[in-house]
């Protein structure tokens, strides 16, 4: 019997568990398989004594590309959002810290994992989109853990348009901690750092951080989904996903 090969790969050392997204056939996007397995690896860095920090990082050149399109079109439109949900909740809720590392492109969902992260690094190739506009979509459940943190009128301009920005802009409106020329050398910094403090220490603080992305959880996550299960099931976001898939224009492109 031949083994699965996972969509997340999971290793451990120097006090350090690295869960790395690696789907390439889908550019990383949010499929079941890989959220369960991202949601696996988070329980089991969060269950180990010995593991200081979370390092989120990627291979190939799209750290996430989003939902999975070609699992939006199920009986059930909640499941997706709903996993999402717990996806991020999972990363909030790791008394560990989470360090994204992207060293390529992120868009849509995937920017709810990089706003869940308690510290986001990007390169100089990393880019980032809220693309779901385009769609017929908005950036519903994702805005749990990213409206505590990105500055209002980057958000109002980056979710209306659907633009795409770079790292230094990215670290400009709050979606990531610092744009890094050296990724390996800037993630080294902060695990050296992290690695200093008591497992105690970092879980009340990491809690105290994330007072208010916890908030936002408990008060607007069931409203969101169902605001991103309505949308994913109405016929303008149905044709705005096929459009995409097929490499067309949306009928509402000018």
């Amino acid at each position: 019997m031949t083994r699965e090969v996972p969509f997340v790969r999971v290793t451990t050392a120097d006090a350090v568990t690295t869960l790395e997204l690696d789907s390439p056939h889908n550019r990383n996007a949010l499929s079941t398989r890989l959220m369960a397995e991202l949601t696996a690896g988070l329980a089991g860095a969060a269950a180990d004594p010995d593991v200081r920090a979370v390092v989120l990082g990627h291979t190939g050149k799209v750290f996430c590309a989003g939902a999975d399109l070609s699992e939006a079109t199920g009986s059930d439109p909640t499941v997706g959002p709903r996993g999402l949900v717990d996806l991020q909740r999972a990363i909030v809720d790791c008394p560990k810290p989470v360090i994204a590392v992207i060293s390529g492109h992120v868009r849509a969902g995937g920017l709810g994992l990089v706003g869940a992260a308690d510290l986001a690094i990007a390169g100089p190739a990393s880019t980032f989109a809220f693309t779901e506009v385009r769609l017929g979509l908005a950036p519903a459940v994702i805005s749990l853990p990213l409206r505590p943190k990105l500055d209002p009128r980057a958000a109002s301009r980056y979710y209306l348009t659907g633009e795409t920005f770079d790292a230094a802009e990215a670290a400009r409106i709050g979606l990531i901690t610092e744009a890094a020329e050296d990724v390996d050398g800037a993630l080294k910094s902060l695990l050296d750092a992290v690695r200093l403090g008591a497992p105690q220490g970092l879980a009340e603080s990491k809690r105290l951080s994330n007072t208010e992305v916890v908030r936002s959880f408990e008060r607007d996550a069931d409203e969101l989904v169902a605001l991103s299960a309505r949308l994913f099931g109405s016929p303008q976001a149905q044709e705005g996903m096929r459009a995409f898939l097929e490499r067309r224009p949306a009928p509402w492109a000018k």
